[in-house]
Order: C-alpha cells, then sequence, then structure tokens
C-alpha cells in the first residue's frame, strides 16, 4: 500500500468519495449504539469473594468442587454481548450495492451482522449471510437471481469492492478491474496501467507445444524426428547418451529435465525394441499428478503401454512381488517426524553399517524383518546415533516420536480383542469401528515408508536383483529417498540403463542425499551428468523472482529463462477474508475472459485450498485436487504444493505467502519456489497479515 501509482481520475475520486461517504454513514450508526459499558452483577462478584475465602479454609477433597464453581462464576461475569457489533476500526471488508427494480441496496460485509435502516447501513457476516454468495458469485454489472429464505431475489451487481478500513479509515479499493490505495502521505493513487496488477493475455502457454528448445537437433538432419527438431543444445547431448549408460538430468524448474528423460526414453525404446521392450521400461515419480502427466507425455511418443508409477504404488507392487503376499493395512499420514526419520541418509547408512544386516543371506519373509526394524526404531540408543549422524537435519524429538509411534503399530489391533463380538456393538454412530481416528487405529499397521525399508533389508541381504528392468526412469528425484533408490536399481539387474532427473532446489520431502549418494545407491556412479540451464517455462520474472525465493539454496549460476513476461503481482492484505475475496472475484474475472486458461490456485497445504474452493465452487471450471487427480483441462485447479510438482499452469496464483506460512527457512524456500515455478505465464503472491521474507525482493503491486 505504497501510494506510489498514477494519480486518480475524476471517475477513480468518485469511487473514493463513494466508499468514505458508505464508511461515514456505518460509522456513525455504530457510534449512536454503542452500548454503555457493562456493569458487572454485583452478586456475582460478591459470590465470587465469598468462594475465594472459602479456597483458603477449605480442605484438599472440596478445593476441586470450589474451584469448579469458582469457574462457572468467573465465567458468567467474563461472558461476551450477545450480537457484538462490529469493530470501529475495521467494520467491514467489502461492499456490495446491488439494484432489484427501482430499490438500491448497499451491503457491507464483515465478521458481524449490524443493521440500521433508517441510515441505509447493511453490516452482514460475510460467512453466512444469504445475501453474501452475490459477492462472491457475480461481478459488476452482472444479472443475478438468488433465492433466499421467503423469496427470490433478482437485479443487477452495481458495485462490488473489496476495501480495507483501518484506525476507522478507508485506505484501499479494489473493484477486480483497479486498486487504489492511500499512501502515507495521504495521497491516492491507482493501479491503473500496472501489468502485474492484472491478469490476462497467458491462455494456451502452458504444455505448449513446440517450445522445447532451440531447435538444436535438427540441424544437418534432411528429416528430423519432430522431437529432437525441437531441442536446444544441452537438451540435445542429454538425449544423445548412449542407451547403456546411466545419465544424470539435472536443472530448476521449466528446463526441461522431465522432457528429456522421456524422450530419452523413447528415443531407446525405438532405436532397439528387442533390447529395450516397453514390458520391460519404468517411469518412477514421488506424487500421482506428475504419474498421470508423465503417462500422457508418453502416449504421443508411442509409448502408452510403458509403466508409470508413483513411489507408493511401486513400493507396493515391489513388496507383494518380493514377499508373496500384499501390503498389510497401511496409515494414511505418517507423523512427519517419523516420516522424516525413516526415509533419511542417515537411517539407510545406520542399517548398512549393522553387523546383523551386512552380508548376504536367504531372503526372509517380511514379518521376520517387519521385527527386526520394528526393535531398532524402539532402540532409543539406536535411533539417537542417526539423528547425530543426522548433523542436525533431525531433532531429538524424533525419537521418542518414533518410539511411540512404532509401539502404537506393535500393538494388537482392537478387533481381535473384540472377536465374537456382535459387530453392531463394535461400531460407533457413524458407521465406524470403535478404534477409528484414536491411538488404537495405528495397532497392526505399516507406514508407507517402512516398505522400501523391508525392500531394503531383503535385497541388501540376499542380493537378489528382482524383476529385470530394461530402463529405468526416476523423476523428481530429489524427492526419492536411497532405500528406493537402492531397491529400482537392483531392479536393474546387472545393467545400469537408466535416466535420473531432479533438482535439489525443490526438495519438499525429506531424503536427499544428495546425487553422489544416490547415484552410489544406484549403482550407476559413474553416470553421465547434464545440468540444462535455460527454463522454458517460466517467464524473465518469475524466474527471476524463483531464485530469490531461493536465496543461499539457489545455484551459482543463474538459470536462464527463455523469454520475457509480464512481471510478478504480489498483492498484501490484512486479513484472510480480503485476501480470498479479492482472488475469487479475479479469478472469476479471468476465466469468463479466457475460458481457455489453466489455473492454479496452489496454497502450502490443503486447508487454505478448501477455502478458496468454497467461494468458487458454483463455477463448473473450480476443482479442489488434493489427491494427484487432475485432469489438465482448462479451469480452476485449486491445490496444494504437495500435489504440483512437475505440473504447469498458465496463470498461478500463491494465496498464503505470509510469514507464518512461509519462514526464512530452507524448507519454506523450496516449498514456495516449487509453487512460484509452476507458472508458465504469470504469477500471482498474496500475502495475509505479515508478508513471507522471502518475498523482500518484490515490491508489492503499486497502489496497494
Amino acid at each position: 500500500m505504497s501510494g506510489t501509482g498514477p494519480e486518480l481520475t475524476p471517475e477513480e475520486r468518485l469511487l473514493v468519495r463513494e466508499e468514505e461517504d458508505l464508511l461515514a454513514r456505518v460509522l456513525a450508526a455504530l457510534a449512536a449504539r454503542r452500548p454503555a459499558p457493562r456493569r458487572e452483577d454485583p452478586d456475582l462478584l460478591g459470590r465470587l469473594s465469598e468462594l475465594r475465602e472459602q479456597a483458603v479454609e477449605s480442605t484438599a477433597k472440596d478445593l476441586p468442587t470450589v474451584f469448579q464453581e469458582m469457574g462457572l462464576v468467573r465465567a458468567m461475569i467474563e461472558r461476551p454481548r450477545l450480537d457484538p457489533l462490529p469493530d470501529p476500526a475495521a467494520p467491514y471488508f467489502a461492499h456490495l450495492r446491488v439494484r432489484e427494480g427501482e430499490e438500491v441496496r448497499d451491503y457491507c460485509l464483515g465478521r458481524a451482522t449490524f443493521v440500521e435502516l433508517s441510515q441505509g447501513v447493511r453490516v452482514v457476516d460475510w460467512r453466512f449471510a444469504p445475501v453474501a454468495r452475490i459477492f462472491y458469485a457475480y461481478r459488476e454489472g452482472d444479472t443475478f437471481e438468488e433465492r433466499f429464505p421467503g423469496r427470490l431475489a433478482e437485479g443487477v451487481v452495481e458495485a462490488r469492492r473489496v476495501v480495507v478500513v483501518q484506525g476507522g479509515r478507508l485506505r484501499q479499493v479494489s473493484t477486480g478491474a483497479v486498486t487504489l490505495a492511500l499512501g502515507a502521505q495521504g495521497r491516492w493513487s491507482s493501479s491503473r496501467g500496472d501489468r502485474a496488477a492484472a491478469l490476462g493475455g497467458g491462455a494456451g502457454t502452458a504444455a505448449r507445444p513446440g517450445a522445447l528448445g532451440v531447435g538444436e537437433g535438427a540441424r544437418g538432419r534432411a528429416a528430423p524426428p519432430e522431437v529432437t527438431a525441437l531441442l536446444d543444445r544441452e537438451q540435445f547431448e542429454a538425449l544423445s547418451i548412449e542407451a547403456e549408460e546411466p545419465l544424470l538430468v539435472t536443472g530448476s524448474a521449466g528446463s526441461g529435465k522431465t522432457t528429456v528423460a522421456l524422450h530419452r526414453l523413447a528415443r531407446i525404446a525405438f532405436d532397439d525394441p528387442r533390447r529395450y521392450p516397453l514390458s520391460k521400461l519404468l517411469v518412477v515419480v514421488p506424487e500421482l499428478g506428475l504419474s498421470r502427466l508423465a503417462a500422457r507425455l508418453l502416449e504421443p511418443l508411442g509409448l502408452a503401454k510403458v509403466a508409470v508409477r508413483t513411489l507408493e504404488g511401486w513400493s507396493r507392487g515391489a513388496f507383494q512381488s518380493a514377499f508373496g503376499v500384499p501390503p498389510p493395512r497401511l496409515t494414511e499420514e505418517t507423523p512427519p517426524l517419523v516420516s522424516r526419520l525413516k526415509r533419511h541418509p542417515a537411517l539407510y547408512a545406520a542399517l548398512r553399517r549393522r553387523p546383523r544386516v551386512a552380508g548376504r543371506r536367504a531372503p526372509e519373509a517380511w514379518a521376520k524383518l517387519r521385527d527386526e526394524l520394528a526393535e531398532l526404531l524402539t532402540d532409543r540408543g539406536f535411533l539417537g546415533a542417526v539423528v547425530d549422524a543426522a548433523g542436525g537435519d533431525l531433532p531429538t524429538t524424533a525419537i521418542e516420536e518414533t518410539v511411540r509411534h512404532t509401539r502404537l503399530q506393535l500393538a494388537s489391533p482392537l478387533a481381535l480383542a473384540l472377536r465374537g463380538i456382535d459387530a453392531d456393538r463394535t461400531t460407533a454412530l457413524d458407521g465406524e469401528s470403535v478404534d477409528a481416528r484414536t491411538p488404537d487405529a495405528l495397532a497392526g499397521t505399516l507406514d508407507p515408508e517402512d516398505l522400501p525399508v523391508l525392500l531394503f533389508l531383503r535385497a541388501w541381504r540376499s542380493g537378489g536383483a528382482g524383476r529385470a528392468l530394461a530402463h529405468l526412469v526416476v523423476d523428481e528425484a530429489e524427492d526419492v529417498s536411497l532405500f528406493e533408490l537402492f531397491v529400482l536399481g537392483r531392479q536393474l539387474g546387472e545393467a545400469r540403463s537408466l535416466t535420473v532427473a531432479g533438482d535439489e532446489g525443490q526438495q519438499t520431502a525429506a531424503g536427499f542425499g544428495g546425487w553422489t549418494a544416490m547415484l552410489a545407491a544406484l549403482g550407476a556412479e559413474r553416470a553421465a551428468t547434464c545440468r540444462l540451464a535455460t527454463t522454458y517455462r517460466c517467464p524473465a520474472p518469475v524466474a527471476a523472482f524463483a531464485r530469490e525465493v531461493l536465496g543461499p539454496l539457489a545455484p551459482a549460476e543463474a538459470l536462464q529463462a527463455g523469454r520475457p513476461g509480464v512481471p510478478v503481482g504480489r498483492f498484501d492484505f490484512p486479513s484472510e477474508a480480503h485476501a480470498h475475496l479479492f482472488l475469487a472475484g479475479a479469478v472469476r474475472d479471468l476465466v469468463e475472459r479466457e475460458p481457455a486458461a489453466s489455473v492454479a490456485v496452489v496454497a502450502r497445504g490443503p486447508e487454505v485450498a478448501r477455502s478458496l474452493y468454497r467461494l468458487l465452487e458454483d463455477l463448473p471450471e473450480a476443482r479442489l485436487v488434493l489427491d494427484g487427480e487432475f485432469s489438465f483441462r482448462p479451469g480452476v485447479d485449486l491445490t496444494d504444493v504437495e500435489s504440483v510438482k512437475g505440473l504447469e499452469f498458465d496463470y498461478v496464483i500463491v494465496p498464503d505467502a505470509s510469514a507464518a506460512t512461509y519462514p526464512a527457512t530452507d524448507e519454506a524456500r523450496r516449498r514456495l519456489h516449487v509453487a512460484v515455478t509452476r507458472a508458465s505465464h504469470q504469477l500471482w503472491v498474496a500475502a495475509v497479515g505479515t508478508p513471507s521474507p522471502l518475498l523482500a525482493s518484490l515490491p508489492p503491486v503499486s497502489g496497494r
């Protein structure tokens, strides 16, 4: 809210006067309604004094009763007012004006309801008031038809504005098309003319065909294959590595790592189909969204029958193949600290050093290996050594958390104790078992992170190669643990025809051990290495901002951007309600103007994504995607960082870039970097409250 943009036009000055007049009416009505200071009930105060005296003289047995009554009396004294009035310092954050026939009404959206019809004041709670739906479902100039309690409302939206009131003074007005802000010197300015202040012009830029590189592979060829005709020099050289050689492809977001890995696979399969049949090719990625995208990219290359697996899907299949039984019931969500420890390179090194594990033996049943692993995971001395070896990556609290979690899993399932009891008596009213959503539900389970460790123990002891693969592609390898890489490497048998693609700057899961250790786990220490230095996804402003986000984690050599672009837009808001209403309106407007655009609202976690989806769920184009089930169709995907790795969209909005959500930590830097680098045309970043320190290099949109 710097107030550094151009001065207001006459129309914009009129708009500010309208909003100031409305605020003056609301504040005057609130002042007239302001209640007199509440006097405390003398009877209650007297009773509280009596109880304090009794407490001094009471025995230990009587004290709990006395304290309980004191708590009840104090709660009655401190009880809040019924129907609290809006705060005069910030009574509302949005203004809606509607016309129904000849009648015009102004509604102010806030967090409390207050109506004074004699002064035309209607402040409604935006979370519950039916009229609030008009604000986030329609735009200025739209006709509406909504059924309210007792009547059908029909009319026109004449004004729809997000406003910021601080200290009882109007500070900002946003119409969607323009933002007007009051600067520190008391001067109003407009965001008019600021390219970052409006979304537009980017439909169809994501996953654009023919834009992989600069056509290096077309040189000297009379009829080049369509893929090599698109590559730049680094991409072409990576594609040219002999099929028998392992290859590591690194590069920042949008540099073509996935493209190179999949097209190398296509070239290998085409050149020698007998040695590299489709049935012996495998692509492994961390997340479901990327697996769906990889499968789509393989289809036009003639590789639709190539298996594409997520890490969890692969580990489940490998477990059944290795042990002859499907995996037992897995926990839905491992505690974060336990997951980090089970995927950490320090645990991998510790298990390789243990005498009871080293050496080759005959394959063992999974239950025996599980017992041995459980013994280690409840051994505080062993876990302490792992934490120490992690060099600060793991907190000491991970020890007790792992011990507690493992012991709950080792307990006998409640179902065994209740065997023989009528099923109706062991089912709760909601239809779930009596132990659902309780610690008892962990009994008899494994974590998804346990499967690769058990597979590693088996492979390390037996030396077995497992199912033979002709060529393996591991994409987003920075999120693949050494346990998973070791077992995947064994599936290659004696051959080492593989392609590993990744970028340490985009690590979002624990377990990255460095490229040297990862190649060693795969048995590919002598892999050729190619670093892609140009991003073809992100325009220059997004690439530059992404580098600033990484800060000390950024590679020494800056990534080259393949094209210019629209400046990144940063928007600061005092509350989540301001941000969500503003962003929802902007998204609706964009979808109407550019129906072919792909838009991603990428939140740090699922709750913010769900909250924004509730404002947009009436749009047929809006989709809540928290499970990786992306359709890759035009529209709006409301999702989270965990789900979008490897994907790209025309427009990306980060709605929650606050200091609390993205502090100045390595993990936060990497996750925000992943979010912002999904944008192929334009990026908006919204901060609620105190902005993230990672936004320091990005000034707010002029006029805000």
